[in-house]
């Protein structure tokens, strides 16, 4: 127990403290074995349990490992088989209850291990949210390599060009209620860019059927800078503005502390300004539509907390990222595992669309619907599911954060601590 305590709070303190970065916790690994727990306990309560049935699985492997050694004393031939094995399970004396115990997380073990661990618990996810209705979308992905995206005379003008001809082309054709784009998708400020690019896009949503969900900068050296997203939908002039509230560290802005150590390398670093921890969503089509930017989906604890008001929770997530800092690694596929999670969690479908991969749709269950291959220049005409209602998870993750996860960890080391004392001579 205390393992599993220290283990859970290791994890905690390594998505809490200087921001946070839980890229990595164990829970990501078993988001298919694992997945009816997710809309209970999320992924740090997953990896507590992973990490339970490892210990158990090391515990049972430990009884047999002594089992096996009192045998081959004892001058057994074949210490499992036959009266000298028992003779050893005797000399062992294990309780029936480690014995059992341990055997069970052995068995747990190998059921998460097991091939068709994904397909089988997947269709046992216990279902909290209920149908709000089908939402289209198209998703751009332009595929800017990471060291041109900001060069004026390669990667510039290549997104300015890319983009603005799918959007535009989409708008007009109406076929889909939402064309998204990703984070950065526009590597220039709005007031940077001539009225005459603007001018396409903006009547093609007056004029016609779809949003237009578009990732850029926003600001000016007076006001700060954001990372942002501006929707845009029909009959409405101004756009809504997301604007990115979970900044990277010493990427958008400098923690406390650190800005000694900029300025003694010269590392030419600004700070961007957060937006609100809960913001407006995009109403449209029927849907509550919410856009998270870049790692923000690594904390679905934040995500949740535009769940507390049931009228007014998402009912389609909308991630919007650039990625191709991290070129072709399994940095891809990691981001794919955690937003598959967040959808999981909080029932609710997760579109993404990106620079160079993962662009595809992710069902409220947590399976990809609709995926484009990475590293490419391509667009995803998808459909999902909106939903409505809220698992568990939203409930006590967004009203309390994962403190209550935290203190039940203390809790189990306090309860440890106690009974180890008791058994001190």
């Amino acid at each position: 127990m205390a393992f599993v305590a220290l283990w859970t709070l290791a994890e905690l303190a390594r998505g809490l403290l200087f921001t946070g970065f839980p890229w990595g916790a164990g829970g990501y690994a078993q988001v298919d074995a694992l997945a009816p727990l997710a809309p209970w306990v999320g992924v740090y309560g997953m990896g507590a349990v992973a990490a339970a049935l490892a210990l158990l699985a090391a515990q049972a492997l430990a009884l047999l490992a002594r089992c096996v050694g009192l045998g081959a004393r004892l001058g057994s031939a074949a210490p499992l088989v036959g009266p000298n094995s028992m003779a050893g399970l005797a000399a062992a004396r294990p309780s029936s209850v480690a014995r059992s115990v341990a055997l069970a997380g052995l068995l747990g073990l190998a059921l998460l291990c097991w091939p068709g661990a994904a397909r089988h618990w997947a269709g046992w996810v216990p279902v909290w949210t209920q149908p709000a209705g089908q939402l289209s979308a198209l998703l751009l992905q332009g595929n800017i390599p990471q060291e041109q995206k900001f060069q004026p005379g390669s990667g510039m003008p290549l997104a300015l060009g890319w983009y603005r001809q799918q959007a535009h082309a989409a708008l007009e054709q109406g076929q889909v209620s939402l064309v998204v784009a990703p984070e950065t998708a526009i590597p220039l400020l709005p007031q940077q860019l001539p009225p005459a690019w603007w001018q396409p896009l903006l009547q093609g949503v007056q004029q016609g059927r779809s949003a237009l969900m578009l990732g850029l900068p926003m600001g000016s050296p007076e006001q700060g800078y954001t990372n942002s997203a501006l929707s845009w939908r029909p009959g409405q002039d101004e756009p809504l503005r997301y604007d990115k509230q979970h900044l990277v560290p010493f990427g958008e802005f400098i923690p406390t502390g650190f800005r000694w150590f900029t300025e003694l390398m010269q590392i030419p670093l600004g700070d961007f300004n957060r937006g609100a921890p809960v913001q407006p969503t995009l109403d449209w089509a029927g849907q509550r539509i919410a856009p998270n930017i870049c790692y923000e989906d690594l904390f679905g604890e934040e995500l949740a907390r535009g769940f507390v008001a049931p009228a007014l929770a998402p009912t389609v997530l909308v991630n919007l990222s650039n990625i191709a800092w991290f070129g072709d690694t399994v940095a891809i596929d990691q981001h794919r595992q955690i937003s598959r999670l967040r959808a999981l969690e909080l029932q609710r479908p997760m579109l993404r669309a990106t620079n160079t991969g993962a662009t595809l749709a992710i069902d409220h269950l947590g399976r990809v619907t609709h995926e484009l291959p990475r590293l490419t220049r391509a667009v995803l005409a998808v459909e999902v599911e909106g939903r409505e209602g809220l698992t568990p998870y939203a409930r006590w993750a967004g009203r309390f954060g994962l403190w209550p996860l935290a203190l039940l960890c203390v809790s189990a080391l306090a309860l440890a601590w106690r009974r180890g004392g008791r058994s001190r001579p």
